[in-house]
């Protein structure tokens, strides 16, 4: 379920991409859930040609699915087409300079290239990759080496997982049925039927991982093995690249994302050494599970671990009992044969305290910080004088911050009558806990709300100024005041623009990992 905030900046960043009527066709799609095209014309009073165009456009960017629900009392005739919008993927928008740079990082600028007009355009061919990169090139020769470029551009990314191919366009889903379906080498064990509507959706549309990452249905490059394109027919190659889209493949950018969130963590908390045995034990698990939302690691043996250690610079010191000691620091369970998992979900949940601690501590200072730090780390209900004993919080104070944080969410509170010894009297205490997973949620929906507010600001300080962006550069030089004018605006681009990717990490720690 999708909160009040969360909706507005969706719509707002698909307002900013996409105008006013696509983005009323989103907003009804996230209030009522997924609807038929007459049902979707019914509710936003648009003309059918105006929501099938918008529809079009959500779909060409990876923002809604198509999908046929069926059920065993159905009429056949009366089943319709729904569409479904994706979230998720509307939140990722913003981050696709971050997406870039990654694959800049790992890969290289031609990659980066190919990766950067899937994102502007949403789903290719490869054939429009070629023609879109081929528009500079003069002579037909040069065309040749274009289209090779990039068809070995887009064999790294689809063996980095960083491209897919899409999903296909319109899936059938059976009405309260557990889809099973798996994806790519998932265990038993460590496999979950999808639960939710737009679960089962995703994951009846998403091909098995033999085809998502293959540049051909048949043979050729994939992501597994470095092989070259057969020899086929050109003409029948050709059609099948006519046939063929490709999209950015978000859930491998949220992993590496969610990996080095992690890592970071660690060596935040304890030291360099540590944050090397996690990496390690990430790195060598990594194509064997593609998941982003995990509550453990991969069962890793010992030796293997150490094999992947030893290969870098920080790991090339330790030695086999350094490692096992960090194991036991970081709380890591040893399976069978010796396997070990690193507790995934609780460095995750540790982050997220942290997160909410700093903004308490900046909200309502040091004292009301160290009362909720010390109910975060208590399980049960505490009464006030308690607290303001463990915290060393004056006893008169103590309840206008707890106070002040339960009126903000940030608390919950029970009252208790207790019986007064001696007397029949009874006295009431006032008992104070943090529920964890209701906090999150409140604490997300703000990010959304602030996300939403610094959008907002940095578009109102850009349309302020919008004369100023079309004076040319040498007028600006020239002229004192239009210098300064310049440099307010973009000292103020910068901080809101650094503000928002700062929240955006915060954003999907709570939301995406």
């Amino acid at each position: 379920m999708v909160s009040q905030w969360g909706i507005k900046f969706a719509v707002h960043l698909i307002t900013n991409h996409f105008g006013k009527i696509v983005a009323k066709v989103c907003e009804t799609l996230l209030r009522q859930g997924p609807l038929t095209l007459e049902l979707l014309i019914r509710f936003t009073e648009l003309s059918k040609e105006h929501v099938k165009n918008s529809l079009l456009v959500l779909i060409q960017h990876n923002c809604v699915q198509a999908f046929i629900c069926e059920g065993g009392d159905v009429d056949e005739s009366r089943v319709k087409t729904q569409y479904l919008v994706l979230f998720d993927n509307i939140l990722h928008r913003p981050r696709f300079p971050k997406f870039m740079e990654i694959v800049l990082q790992e890969l290289d600028k031609h990659c980066e290239k190919v990766l950067e007009g899937l994102l502007r355009d949403g789903r290719l061919t490869l054939k429009q990759m070629i023609d879109r990169a081929s528009q500079g090139a003069s002579q037909e020769n040069d065309s040749a080496v274009v289209a090779d470029a990039v068809r070995e551009n887009l064999c790294k990314l689809l063996m980095a997982r960083y491209v897919e191919r899409c999903p296909a366009a319109e899936v059938t889903i059976v009405e309260e049925e557990i889809i099973t379906k798996k994806r790519g080498a998932k265990s038993d064990q460590n496999f979950k039927a999808p639960e939710t509507t737009i679960q089962r959706v995703i994951e009846a549309a998403v091909p098995g991982d033999a085809i998502r990452f293959s540049l051909t249905a048949d043979t050729g490059c994939n992501s597994d093995e470095e092989t070259k394109p057969a020899d086929i027919n050109v003409a029948e190659n050709n059609e099948k690249e006519q046939l063929i889209l490709w999209r950015v493949n978000f859930e491998e950018f949220l992993r590496y994302l969610r990996d080095k969130l992690l890592i970071e963590n660690v060596r935040a908390r304890m030291d360099d050494g540590a944050a090397t045995v996690v990496r390690a034990m990430l790195e060598a698990t990594r194509n064997v599970d593609k998941r982003v939302k995990i509550e453990n690691s991969v069962p890793l043996e010992l030796d293997q671990l150490f094999t992947e250690v030893i290969k870098t610079e920080n790991g090339l010191q330790m030695t086999m009992d350094r490692v096992k000691a960090y194991l036991v620091q970081l709380g890591c369970s040893s399976q069978i044969s010796f396997a070990y998992t690193i507790d995934l979900k609780h460095i995750i949940h540790l982050a997220r305290n942290e997160e909410v601690e700093s903004i308490v501590l900046k909200r309502y200072g040091r004292d009301a910080y160290r009362m909720f730090r010390h109910l975060s780390k208590e399980k049960q209900f505490c009464p006030t004088d308690k607290i303001a004993e463990s915290t060393l919080v004056e006893k008169k104070e103590a309840p206008k911050l707890l106070n002040r944080l339960l009126k903000d969410n940030y608390l919950h509170m029970e009252k208790l009558n207790v019986s007064v010894v001696g007397s029949n009297k009874q006295t009431q205490l006032l008992m104070w806990r943090v529920n964890q997973p209701l906090l999150w949620e409140y604490v997300l929906d703000e990010m959304y709300h602030a996300a939403l507010n610094l959008s907002l600001r940095m578009a109102f300080e850009q349309e302020k100024d919008e004369e100023i962006l079309n004076v040319p550069k040498d007028k600006i030089t020239a002229s004192e005041p239009l210098q300064k004018k310049y440099k307010r605006l973009q000292n103020v681009c910068l901080l809101l623009g650094s503000s928002l990717l700062k929240l955006d990490d915060a954003l999907m720690l709570f939301h995406d990992f």
